[in-house]
């Protein structure tokens, strides 16, 4: 009989399980992989986490796999192709914000060497690693995230609110809001 894994609360549907037990909260530096979170964090503003995992696929074909350059070319034939995609939040900001971000994302690269290194360098390229009790003590939000949110939208960047960033920051690693009572909080302390 297999064991029962306790995971963090919002894990509950087969999706939110599989993105919790292999993505959420491990360490992303790769540059396509972190513009694909800014975009589905971005998109999912006022939606469920939920609506985004089931479109991820369908984001990943018509946003050309996140390859930061060929996202950055799109233009406004690209744009209403995309408003016409039902596979995909249809949201004429969030569209064009991803286009947008790719280009702030390539010039960030150009600078810093690479989008990664841009973004792993304000938690000093490790991961804040934190172990709440409870889900009431994950922040929306921090200072940290605040910072980043300003600086990127210095840049160019869009839909990258503090509290979109914190979510982002989650999800790719930079920090680690398994709960203490998470199998997945054992793997690091």
């Amino acid at each position: 009989m297999p064991v029962a894994r306790t995971r963090c609360g919002w894990a509950r549907s087969a999706a939110a399980i599989a993105y919790h037990d292999r993505e959420w909260g491990r360490p992303v530096r790769d540059d396509r992989t972190l513009f694909e979170f800014l975009i589905l964090e971005g998109a999912q503003a006022g939606l469920s986490w939920e609506t985004i995992l089931a479109k991820r696929e369908r984001y990943r074909v018509v946003f050309a796999n996140f390859e930061i350059a060929r996202v950055a070319r799109f233009g406004k034939r690209d744009v209403e192709r995309l408003m016409r995609d039902a596979g995909i939040v249809r949201n004429r900001l969030k569209i064009e914000s991803a286009i947008d971000n790719a280009r702030a994302a390539l010039a960030i690269a150009s600078e810093a060497g690479s989008l990664g290194a841009f973004l792993w360098n304000y938690v000093g390229d490790e991961p804040i690693v934190n172990r709440p009790a409870t889900p009431a003590e994950v922040p929306a939000s921090t200072p940290l995230a605040a910072t980043i949110s300003k600086d990127l939208r210095a840049r160019g960047f869009r839909f990258v609110g503090p509290t979109i960033v914190y979510a982002f920051m989650q999800a790719v690693g930079m920090v680690d809001d398994h709960l203490a009572t998470c199998f997945r909080a054992s793997r690091r302390r």
